[in-house]
């Protein structure tokens, strides 16, 4: 532009205003292009053909049917500072170690992600398929059963990664903020009877009932995806049921997604390692659940929301839990004695290991991971299926404030339970089903939390707000 050209701009009304509109324009496209980029991407995961699901070890046959189509769906942010995370989500169990670790590796080989910033969630639905990294049979599935799960394994692994990479490459500029709801069907299921503690109903038993809500938009206000929590199991369908459905998980993001056209929702899970959603048992009452979680998530969206700034911070480690010593001889033969059920199979496990001539893990490596955005919000994504007072105590040691706890991320290895679950008995107990076998020892509810501690504290969390 030359002198003249510059003069006459300064001297036309009309083209001052053009001018100072170009200007603002220039401005609020930087300042959104300085603050969270957001990428999305989704994939079905539902089994091309049919495999064993998971769950429940009583099913002795392949899946038969598809209710609804399972997915796999990617968040990925970036601050100003080009700070990223990736949150994954999956209709699944849960990834194992032997199975997730492999896509974290691949995703960060190919896009400079350090291990921090991934976070792989799960549903936990028990009518979604198993996995395997191995071809042998066991329990109710032939060779030819588990090969099938193999094989779809590996198929899972790859859409998974092609996904993720999709949404690190899919940059578009948004404004997060957040709020919080409730899920009314969330019940205790640690019921005390003369015999103990049985998985039953609690109405009185702790639970957590919060619903935290993550929201993202354009800058101009469009919404562009919801995360959302509920920690319940996600099990109102049980072992009798052998078709393919997210159960109350699933069908609370297809009703999002059906209310909001091409918003993409995504499910997280609570600490529900001792809760169920009630009452359950049928498809009916799984959509209700899903329905009433959905709309639910619907009031939040439409009120006054809190802002989530950055800078984005993330930590990672995998933490050495303790585990208690292998059941001796008198141990054991009660284990064997009881009739169906985990102990039998803990006890046979751990008689595996003895006649190897093996003393057995003395700590499990559990990873937990901390995202802090800013001062506004602190994310701990904790593995295993993790009891309720974890919520409790992890309030007590970070304060109540901008904190929100998940679980099954990362590494489902199994429960993940407190000094006091510990101390009254019952099946969440049973320890890791996963990478080894062991029950977990009562110091390591203080090594769990005063390692989240740690994250936070690194992540720069102000501990006690």
């Amino acid at each position: 532009m030359n002198l003249g050209q510059r003069n006459f701009i300064r001297s036309n009304p009309t083209m001052n205003f053009l001018r100072i509109t170009l200007l603002l324009g220039l401005i609020s496209s930087t300042s959104h292009a300085d603050g969270w980029t957001v990428g999305l991407a989704r994939t079905v995961i539902t089994p091309p053909q049919p495999v064993f699901m998971s769950g429940y070890a009583s099913r002795n046959k392949p899946y038969q049917g598809v209710v609804n189509h399972l997915h796999a769906k990617a968040l990925a942010l970036s601050d100003e500072n080009g700070h990223r995370g990736l949150l994954i989500t999956s209709d699944l169990i849960g990834f194992r170690a032997a199975v997730g670790d492999p896509i974290c590796e691949r995703i960060m080989k190919a896009s400079g992600l350090k291990r921090s910033q991934i976070i792989l969630s799960s549903t936990h639905t028990h009518t979604g398929p198993s996995t395997t990294t191995k071809i042998e049979a066991s329990g109710n599935m032939s060779k030819e059963d588990a090969r099938k799960l193999y094989d779809y394994t590996g198929w899972l692994q790859d859409r998974v990664v092609e996904m993720a990479l999709k949404a690190l490459k899919d940059k578009r500029p948004a404004v997060l903020s957040r709020g919080l709801g409730v899920a009314n069907f969330v019940m205790n299921r640690r019921e005390p009877t003369p015999r103990g503690i049985i998985l039953g109903f609690n109405p009185s038993g702790p639970v957590d009932r919060s619903v935290p809500v993550l929201r993202v938009t354009s800058p101009d206000g469009d919404l562009l995806a919801v995360v959302f929590q509920a920690s319940a199991h996600n099990t109102t369908l049980g072992s009798r049921h052998y078709d393919i459905c997210g159960d109350y998980a699933g069908f609370a993001q297809a009703h999002l997604e059906r209310k909001l056209p091409g918003v993409q929702a995504m499910f997280m899970l609570g600490c529900a390692g001792d809760a169920n959603p009630h009452p359950r048992g049928t498809l009916d009452i799984a959509r209700q659940h899903g329905e009433e979680l959905g709309e639910e998530v619907l009031r939040i969206l439409d009120g006054k929301l809190s802002p989530v700034n950055g800078p984005l911070a993330t930590e990672f480690s995998r933490t050495a839990v303790p585990l208690r010593p292998l059941l001796d001889e008198d141990e054991m033969n009660e284990f064997l004695k009881k009739r169906g059920g985990w102990r039998p199979w803990v006890a046979g496990k751990m008689l595996e290991v003895k006649q190897k001539g093996e003393s057995g893990a003395t700590h499990y490596p559990a990873p937990f991971g901390v995202w802090q955005f800013g001062e506004d919000l602190t994310l701990v994504a904790m593995s295993g299926e993790v009891v309720v007072d974890y919520v409790y105590m992890l309030e007590k040691a970070l304060g109540p404030l901008n904190l929100w706890i998940s679980a099954y991320c990362n590494d489902v290895y199994g429960y993940l339970r407190s000094a006091r679950v510990l101390d009254e008995g019952g099946y969440e107990t049973r320890g890791l089903y996963a990478g080894g076998i062991g029950l977990f020892s009562p110091k390591g509810e203080d090594v769990v939390v005063d390692s989240i501690v740690g994250l936070a504290r690194k992540a720069g969390r102000k501990i006690g707000k």
